[in-house]
């Protein structure tokens, strides 16, 4: 059965002959002009970012990280980095300075729901003309896979992302202290504030800066600009340093609560981090974390007012999927659903600073019942959800990184043999109030199979004695829309796994899939295939991916050709 829309080809076609009517410097490089519609509704945003791959950004033998010698968390050792900067050895240098990232510019990638380019959008960074040290500007870090979340408003009408208030070749930044919330045992010696970004459909940008997530980084952001709500949640992780961490590092981890503003970056003066919420493994009756280290968030999203997060990294907590309770009521034993008729938070979390540093913050988020509850540290198999997006109340996919092992040789053949690793399918039983695993959709991910980027290095790295060439590891971001066929179109960006010095560097790709609503038969799935919609290029990394600006889900989500067959 060919799966193929063949609805409104019209709309198709004039979006292609968009694509291809740009010039080049236009579809890679373009921006909106005041007036100008940036982004078009029924079409897709990618961020993308691209290392500038000068082999001065780094000097071999620099003392890292940037500034050590003046913290107490001490330098990585005294010989100094091993690589310059050129791309992608310079990465290599993570396993000496485990702090090492570069900062890199950003784009907002417009292409239709088939792959093709329209247009792309450069965010304000110090590489281009008239930009000074105040003006406004964001960047990431290169390496930083779990970066640069796409998220649309609760109306519709901006997109969300953070970055760092930085300019391009920065070192270490990824791990850097904020200006208010300064650890002095995190060995990077540098403050740098995050910032929470939005642009609407004309290409029109809002930086707010933020203390929080000092020493690590900002991930995901959702505005709240419905019925007279104006505040950023935002998901992340917070400290680099030793344990006690002081108290801005506590208040600015996981969940924030940010409000948004309209200042110039320059006249902006953030205040103390605002958590929205937080939650400790003592709920589930275990032993206390490092204070914070359970609120190490990647994914977001919000449905039926519910605001929701996963955790998929570190050793700390417990990797899962979570919901904020804003009704007290929903979880006194650390899991269950959201309560009937719960609202969106509207305002931070209150917390006494006097047991800040004894027991951290209230308990306000539960685990999302049917979803693992074993700690990260004894989990089997691993669990990594990243992403996740609800297509109704009863089912939500959720995006699997896979375990990023590459201890060996065997790396390819061990992430062939994931289970967990891919697009999870998870329907809601109302009869016993649980969500509970249907199926994960593989087929075509080609998980652990090398592909080739032309131009990246083949054979083994010297730093690793693995191979250089990536392959696909699981899932990160994604996003989807129901369609009218009984169908859902899901867009997942990939994990990777390679012998690189950090897999975060390496060229990825955006994948789709369509997917049977009502299905749970693991046969029928199975049929289901992946094809890939875009392939990152040499230094090149794709982060997040969001439908457009104004897209309008509930009537327009018919209104093209999305022009595959994934059987």
């Amino acid at each position: 059965m060919n799966l193929t829309h063949t609805v409104s080809k019209s709309f198709a076609i004039s979006m292609a002959a968009l694509a291809i009517s740009l010039p080049a410097s236009a579809q890679g490089f373009g921006f909106a002009h005041d007036g100008d519609t940036q982004f078009f509704p029924g079409n897709l945003v990618v961020s993308r970012s691209v290392y500038d791959n000068n082999p001065n950004n780094v000097k071999v033998g620099t003392i890292l990280p940037p500034n050590c010698s003046n913290t107490t968390g001490g330098c990585s050792a005294t010989t100094g980095a091993p690589y310059n900067g050129l791309y992608p050895f310079v990465f290599n240098n993570d396993i000496y300075d485990a702090n090492f990232g570069i900062t890199s510019a950003i784009y907002l990638d417009q292409i239709t729901p088939f792959g093709w380019l329209i247009n792309s959008l450069e965010v304000p960074n110090s590489s281009q003309r008239g930009i000074k040290s105040f003006s406004n500007q964001l960047v990431t870090s290169f390496s930083s896979k779990s970066e640069l979340a796409l998220n649309l408003s609760t109306d519709g009408r901006v997109l969300t992302f953070m970055g760092y208030v930085s300019p391009i070749d920065a070192i270490d930044i990824s791990n850097s202290n904020t200006p208010a919330a300064v650890d002095p045992t995190n060995p990077v010696g540098l403050n740098t504030y995050r910032a929470v970004a939005t642009v609407n459909s004309k290409g029109q940008f809002t930086f707010t800066e933020t203390n929080a997530y000092s020493g690590n980084n900002g991930r995901a952001a959702i505005l709240n600009n419905t019925d007279g709500s104006n505040a950023f949640y935002t998901a992340g992780n917070a400290g680099n340093g030793s344990n006690p961490q002081p108290d801005g590092i506590v208040l600015g981890a996981g969940a924030q609560f940010i409000t948004p503003s309209t200042a110039p970056e320059n006249s902006q003066t953030p205040g103390t981090p605002t958590p929205l919420a937080s939650f400790s493994v003592t709920k589930l009756g275990d032993k206390a974390d490092k204070i914070g280290k359970d609120d190490n968030f990647r994914g977001l999203t919000i449905f039926n007012d519910v605001v929701y997060f996963t955790k998929g990294s570190g050793s700390n907590g417990v990797n899962t999927v979570y919901f904020v309770d804003t009704t007290g009521t929903a979880c006194p034993k650390g899991v269950g659903v959201p309560a009937v008729g719960a609202q969106l938070p509207i305002s931070p979390l209150a917390y006494d600073p006097t047991t800040l540093q004894t027991t951290g913050l209230p308990n306000n988020i539960c685990i999302l019942s049917g979803f693992p509850t074993a700690l990260a540290k004894t989990a089997n198999p691993v669990a990594a959800p990243f992403g996740l997006w609800f297509a109704n109340a009863d089912t939500l996919y959720v995006a699997d990184e896979g375990d990023g092992y590459t201890g060996g040789a065997d790396l390819y053949t061990h992430a062939a043999a994931q289970t967990a690793a891919g697009l999870q399918k998870w329907v809601f039983n109302s009869a016993t109030s649980t969500w509970s695993l249907a199926y994960t959709l593989q087929t075509g991910l080609d998980l652990g199979t090398p592909y080739t980027v032309a131009r990246y290095p083949t054979g083994n790295n010297p730093a690793t004695n693995l191979p250089w060439v990536p392959a696909t590891g699981g899932l990160r971001n994604m996003t989807g829309q129901v369609d009218h066929d009984g169908y859902v179109t899901l867009w997942a960006v990939t994990a990777t796994i390679s012998g690189n010095g950090d897999v975060g560097a390496d060229p990825n790709r955006l994948v789709v899939i369509r997917d049977q609503l009502k299905n749970t038969d693991t046969t029928v799935a199975a049929k289901e295939k992946f094809v890939t919609l875009r392939e990152a290029r040499y230094a090149e990394v794709l982060r997040g991916v969001s439908l457009t600006p104004g897209t309008d889900v509930a009537h327009d989500r018919h209104d093209y050709d999305h022009g595959y067959d994934n059987r």
